[in-house]
């Protein structure tokens, strides 16, 4: 079956790699996949079977609207599966415009408190998204988002709505083989510190100036520890900038995005996640799935659906590095075992997400796997 995934952009954070991951599980079972991202900030992709991965390079989404209804004449997949909501509004104008027949699959994967925060500003971005939704949503057949807890936001904002939840695909047929990938890193090798791992874009959003003041507050409890972040962004010379000036430049380490994640946080103790607000944070399942104790801010939505009220997890305050520096203290005292979270893990699996996707599109059961 003829296959659309499409995404803004490709860069080692959720979306993108979420995307990828569904695009690699449908190939993998045969079916025929494009998976098209409108520009990339990483160079390293791999390589797919049965996967055609292109490029519009076009920087914003409404550049993909002519690329992608000549695509939709050309090509005229069964199945269109997109993410993000300003995507996903392109997506269904590049539909009506060209009278595709293709069924449609949107995802949200951020909180529409993010996504339309301004939506009372005239010409924002989230006025304009909000005057778009009930316009061209007609054209979706399936609208999905990546936790519960969306679903009652979108019903807040617009009234009513007709979506589902389907998390994404974090845990695929290669994780063991990654996690175990040999680590040379000085600082994830035969580490006697308790080892606190964060992975992110470094925006204000994520959170991790918090983080950073949180270890701060532990170490002068002379805490052993060191804190290694993953991640670049507009806050890379802010978030140095503090780690200096709290001399602890020997206790915390920010490294640039990697492709293969899961080998660092399988040689880690602990997880953070000190995000103000998420969709369904995959890096925090990942590294649930390596075995890391998780600390997460209780967001608006994501990681209490998942951690359970502390069955799986520790859960901490928003914008409250003394109770989340409390919490990561709790985590190092008693680690929570991978056993206990393999049940919810299994959500989270291609296999799980695939079907239910299917399911809400109506298609038949011998497409599921080939």
């Amino acid at each position: 079956m003829k296959i659309l995934i499409i995404s803004p952009v490709y860069h080692l954070s959720g979306v993108p790699l979420a995307q990828l991951r569904l695009a690699k599980y449908l190939g993998k079972i045969g079916h025929d996949v494009d998976l098209i991202y409108g520009c990339k900030k990483y160079n390293k992709i791999e390589k797919l079977k049965n996967v055609r991965i292109t490029f519009f390079n076009k920087f914003r989404v409404i550049g993909m609207l002519i690329p992608l209804m000549k695509y939709l004449i050309i090509n005229k997949p069964k199945i269109i599966f997109s993410a993000e909501d300003h995507l996903n509004a392109i997506v269904a104008i590049a539909s009506i415009l060209t009278f595709s027949k293709s069924k449609i699959s949107t995802s949200s994967r951020v909180t529409p408190i993010d996504t339309y925060k301004n939506s009372n500003i005239i010409f924002s971005k989230g006025w304009f998204l909000k005057l778009l939704f009930p316009l061209v949503n007609w054209k979706v057949d399936v609208m999905t988002c990546v936790s519960r807890d969306m679903i009652g936001q979108y019903r807040k904002i617009f009234g009513t709505t007709k979506q589902s939840y389907v998390y994404n695909i974090v845990k695929t047929f290669d994780v063991n083989e990654k996690m175990r990938v040999k680590n040379n890193h000085k600082w994830f090798k035969n580490q006697k510190s308790e080892l606190i791992v964060a992975a992110g874009s470094l925006e204000k959003w994520k959170g991790f100036d918090d983080l950073i003041e949180a270890i701060d507050i532990l170490i002068k409890k002379n805490i052993d520890l060191k804190l290694v972040i993953f991640g670049s962004g507009k806050e890379k010379y802010n978030l140095k900038k503090l780690i200096v000036s709290k001399k602890l430049t020997k206790k915390i380490l920010i490294l640039n995005p990697v492709l293969n994640i899961l080998k660092f946080f399988y040689n880690s103790d602990i997880f953070v996640l000190s995000s103000k607000v998420e969709g369904m944070p995959n890096v925090m399942i990942e590294a649930m799935m390596c075995g890391c104790t998780v600390v997460a801010n209780n967001c608006p939505t994501g990681p209490r659906e998942i951690l359970n009220k502390n069955k799986y997890g520790y859960l901490s305050k928003v914008n409250n590095p003394k109770n989340l520096s409390e919490n990561i203290l709790k985590a190092i005292k008693k680690k929570i075992k991978i056993k206990s979270t393999s049940k919810v893990l299994k959500k989270f699996t291609a296999e799980e997400v695939v079907k239910k996707h299917f399911l809400l599109l109506n298609i038949k059961k011998k497409y599921w796997k080939i």
